[in-house]
């Protein structure tokens, strides 16, 4: 890489943190992101006890040795959570990713191509959008788990892809409309260039900002859409997630027992993960678009 070109990324990081910091809001939802990623990744050596090991008699209430108690089997409910932020954010990320990579294929092939192409495909996004997406999602879930073919953990982020593909669509449509008709792309193509050229050097880079944006915001989307899909049953058993942790306590009757140490804080970790997802979200989106900004 060129001295050029690594002063070009020093400066831009420079602006972007010059900005992103500026925000409060942006930089508490940055170290609380922060801290759960570490959770995540560091579960193995955080976590006091193996999540599937029975390490203590049921329904223990929190104490030194089970800070947080332990379930009806004797698992303890802490070092479920540490894991749970594991599958948790990844469930998350992975269906953001697919969702978003998806809708901007949609939505720029039919912001380049237009006409036909445009038509039919956006029609299957309107279709897609006027569909409720809670619904849908339980429905693709239950179908996708029924043929087996997926093992659950890769069917729940699947379904939750599927359902979440068509604002980003509708988004990355409307930025091609309008890259499409610069003076430059216009040369480009007077030029000789081919659709594909054109498509991933001059609008993908144009678009990154906002699909950049899309996949951090989704990922608080998905984030609770895997939350209520487990807490359905629709999650899988085998893997500790705050949704599945969430469905055991309700199944047992936890609130009802007051056992609150086993429901309320895997909802309030869902709560705090999201909020600070949303929040990393819109800083980003205020350092993309100068004309949120307040200064």
């Amino acid at each position: 890489m060129s001295s050029v070109n690594v002063y070009s990324w020093q400066y831009k990081l420079r602006e972007f943190w010059s900005v992103f910091r500026r925000d409060r809001a942006a930089i508490v939802g940055l170290v609380i992101l922060a801290v759960i990623v570490f959770i995540a990744v560091f579960a193995d050596y955080i976590a006091p006890y193996n999540p599937f090991a029975r390490v203590g008699r049921p329904y223990e209430p929190p104490s030194p040795k089970h800070l947080l108690g332990t379930n009806d089997i004797g698992q303890d409910i802490f070092s479920e959570l540490i894991y749970g932020a594991r599958a948790s954010l990844f469930i998350g990320f992975v269906a953001a990713v697919t969702a978003t990579t998806l809708g901007t294929l949609v939505g720029v092939s039919a912001g380049y191509y237009g006409r036909v192409v445009d038509e039919i495909l956006m029609r299957i996004t309107d279709i897609w959008l006027s569909i409720p997406s809670l619904l849908f999602s339980i429905f693709l879930a239950a179908v996708i788990i029924r043929t087996g073919r997926l093992p659950m953990y890769y069917s729940v982020i699947l379904a939750i892809a599927l359902t979440s593909w068509p604002p980003v669509a509708r988004l990355t449509r409307s930025a091609t409309l309008s890259l499409k008709e610069r003076p430059y792309i216009e040369a480009t193509l007077a030029l000789g260039a081919s659709s594909r050229r054109i498509i991933f050097r001059h609008i993908l880079p144009n678009i990154a900002p906002i699909i950049l944006v899309e996949i951090v915001v989704r990922t608080g989307n998905a984030m609770l859409t895997e939350a209520t899909l487990s807490f359905l049953g629709l999650g899988d058993p085998t893997v500790k997630s705050w949704g599945t942790i969430l469905n055991f306590a309700m199944v047992k009757n936890a609130p009802i027992l007051g056992l609150w140490w086993w429901f309320l804080p895997p909802g309030l970790m869902i709560a705090v993960t999201v909020m600070s997802v949303m929040m990393v979200g819109r800083g980003l989106e205020i350092y993309f678009n100068p004309r949120l900004r307040r200064y």
